[in-house]
Parts: structure tokens; C-alpha cells; sequence
């Protein structure tokens, strides 16, 4: 499959005017979008639209709301769940305090691909995670983003050692295990909303943060920040939820609907990462944005990470047993 940005973008357009002729019944979901235009949340958002619409003969459509205008992604998670919004996209950080298993995913150094992301989430590990999603914060996952590893970026110097990042103030979100995992390499993080965030690196109030390549240049980041480190400690998982309230009030074909349209949307966030990441670090690089790679294949931020920050949190995430199926999935040893 091909996937293409601008199409999408198109289609998406004729069906939100297609709605305008659409008998009463037919209905147009929200969709809360944390990210920008041009990034992956954005690009799962329009591939969903375009396939729920045709997947329910133009019954139903969806209209994404960019930047966060529904409500910063967690209170997204609450607002599904009590049924006054239909769906969401949002970083998976953001869902892991209402259904820690998810965190495993969000563990450093646990998924370390593109293809390793698309083996946990479309397979076994990943339907277990839709259902405990379910039972422990009343939201369904039925589709998921692929953004890329979380890079640093800070606007004082370059950063390739552990020992460059201790005079840097670096926001996260509000997550406990990637506040631990700066604490591993070192730092005391500042947690800090999303809404927040550009604000505050414009502001000088923290020096840097970690994201996608895909989400600093949606968000406008280069604008803000210089330097960027290619740091591979988690690789962003974005899900798109639907309020279970709203899933169990349509029909069985309806959620049928719903569901394929969400593993399309998947396949085609592959498929835009796959095509313009290369693509968007190089137009940040024009920008000015100054990339560099961890010393020693990052072996010492890799070292401290998996050593202090994994056994923190294997009650956390269920159990010990639940990072070992995922690394047994990727073909990884179990941690003792």
C-alpha cells in the first residue's frame, strides 16, 4: 500500500462536505488530536476518517480537532470514558496512568523498531493490552500511530554523553517511568502538560524535551530548539481510542466498522512513517537543527536505564511476566 499524505488530506475534506448531506441518523465523531498538522497523529486521524466513511457507506464520519482542542491528551482519556468524547489520539504515555500494563511499552529500551512496534501491537501482546485498556480506564484501542523513537532536543549544546545532560532542565510528561528513566541518566526532569510545553521551551523555563522527529516538526520545535541527540529510549506508540460507552452503543456491524477502519489507519501509519521520516529530519536539518548520535552506540544511557528503571516497575505494569511476553514476542531473553 502507497500511502499518500495529501490525498488523505483531500478525502478527508469531501467527506467532512458529504456529511452536510447525510440523513439525520448519520453521525460525525470527534476525534481529539494532540499533535499539529502534518504529524502522525494527524496522518492516523485522516486515515481513519477516510476508512470509517467507507467502511460504513458514508453512514458515519469523523472530524479531527487539532492541537489539543478538545483538552490535553489524559484528560482525553477521562472525557471517552465517561462518554462526552468519542475518540482520541494521544501519546501512550498519556493512557499508561489509567491502564499501567501499557506502560511496558513505554519502558526504555523495550521496543527497538518500527517492526518490533508493529509485532507487539498487532499481535497477541497487543489484544491483550486493547482488553485490559477496556476492563481498567473504560476506552478501546483500535488503532495505533507509529512515530519514531523520542529524540532529545535542547537549545544549549550538543548532547552525546549522560554527563552532557546534567546542567540541561528537560521536560516529560507527567509519566513516572520516563521521569525515572532522567533520574537513571542523572537529572531530575520536569513534568510538564503538552499544552505547555512550547511555551515553556520559548520561555526558557526548561531547556528540552524528547519527541518523534515527526512531532518536533508538527509542533514547530526547530523554532525553539537547536540541538537534537538521536537517543532510541522509547519508541512512540500513539493509540487511537473510542470511548467503550459509544463502542457498545452501536450495532455489531457498526463495530465492526469501527474496527477495521482503525487496523486500516494502522497500516497506513507505517506507512507515512516509513516514507517521511528520513524525509522531515532532513528539512529540520535546513532549518538549522544540529543532530547528533549518542556516544558508544548509547551504551551508557542503555546500561543505567534497563538497570534501574525496569525492575521499578514490574508490579507497576502487572508483573515481571508481562515485560518477559513482550520480549519473548521479539525474541529477546526474559529478565531474570
Amino acid at each position: 500500500m502507497t500511502f499518500h499524505f495529501r490525498a488523505l488530506r483531500r478525502t478527508a475534506l469531501a467527506l467532512l462536505l458529504i456529511t452536510a448531506a447525510l440523513p439525520a441518523s448519520a453521525r460525525e465523531f470527534r476525534v481529539a488530536v494532540g499533535d499539529g498538522a502534518g504529524g502522525t497523529q494527524e496522518a492516523l486521524g485522516l486515515a481513519f476518517t477516510a476508512a470509517l466513511a467507507e467502511k460504513t457507506a458514508g453512514a458515519h464520519s469523523a472530524k479531527l480537532f487539532l492541537n489539543g482542542q478538545l483538552g490535553d491528551e489524559q484528560d482525553t482519556v477521562t472525557a471517552a470514558a465517561t462518554g462526552t468524547l468519542d475518540f482520541s489520539i494521544l501519546a501512550i504515555n498519556n493512557i499508561t496512568p489509567f491502564s499501567p500494563s501499557v506502560g511496558t511499552l513505554t519502558l526504555p529500551y523495550v521496543i527497538l523498531s518500527l517492526e518490533e512496534a508493529e509485532t507487539i501491537t498487532q499481535g497477541e501482546i497487543g489484544q491483550q493490552m486493547v482488553d485490559r485498556t477496556v476492563e481498567d480506564a473504560g476506552v478501546r484501542i483500535i488503532g495505533w500511530a507509529y512515530s519514531g523513537f523520542r529524540v532529545l532536543t535542547n537549545s544549549k549544546h550538543p548532547v552525546t554523553t549522560v554527563a552532557d545532560l546534567q546542567d540541561l532542565v528537560i521536560r516529560v510528561p507527567k509519566n513516572e517511568i520516563m521521569i525515572e528513566t532522567y533520574k537513571s541518566w542523572g537529572i531530575n526532569p520536569t513534568p510538564m502538560a503538552w499544552s505547555e510545553t512550547f511555551a515553556a521551551l520559548q520561555q526558557k523555563v526548561v531547556d528540552g524535551q524528547d519527541n518523534p522527529y515527526m512531532t518536533v516538526n508538527a509542533m514547530k520545535f526547530d523554532e525553539v530548539q537547536k540541538y537534537v541527540t538521536n537517543i532510541r529510549y522509547i519508541f512512540s506508540i500513539e493509540p487511537l481510542i473510542v470511548s467503550e460507552q459509544l463502542f457498545q452503543s452501536l450495532s455489531p456491524e457498526e463495530q465492526a466498522a469501527v474496527s477495521e477502519a482503525g487496523k486500516a489507519a494502522t497500516l497506513a501509519s507505517a506507512e507515512f512513517l516509513r516514507a517521511k521520516e528520513a524525509e522531515i529530519k532532513t528539512d529540520l536539518q535546513a532549518r538549522g537543527m544540529e543532530i547528533s548520535d549518542p556516544a558508544d552506540g548509547e551504551a551508557e544511557f542503555i546500561e543505567r536505564a534497563t538497570t534501574q528503571v525496569w525492575p521499578k516497575f514490574y508490579d507497576t505494569i502487572g508483573g515481571k511476566e508481562v515485560l518477559n511476553g513482550v520480549l519473548a514476542a521479539l525474541g529477546r531473553p526474559a529478565v531474570e
